[in-house]
């Protein structure tokens, strides 16, 4: 019984390792990779595009509520 225990601790062990193991090369492997990306992305930037300016608000906030309250209530 003894015996069995042992070789259930030394599995768990063996198991827990080799997912630590994967975790631990899968994170540097990420960090080159970023690495990789930042200089690529010297040579291949990417576009900016600017967002554009609203010139008025779409609706004022008082008659935005009313029509969410009379889209609630269901009355037109």
């Amino acid at each position: 019984m003894n015996e069995l225990l042992f070789d259930g601790i030394a599995l768990m062990f063996i198991g827990m390792g080799t997912v630590f193991l994967f975790l631990c090369i899968m994170i540097v492997a990420m960090h080159g990779m970023g690495g990789v990306i930042k200089y690529l992305n010297k040579f291949f930037p990417e576009d900016v595009v600017q967002p554009a300016k609203a010139s008025k608000p779409a609706a004022d906030e008082e008659a935005v509520a009313v029509a969410v309250l009379k889209a609630v209530l269901g009355r037109s």
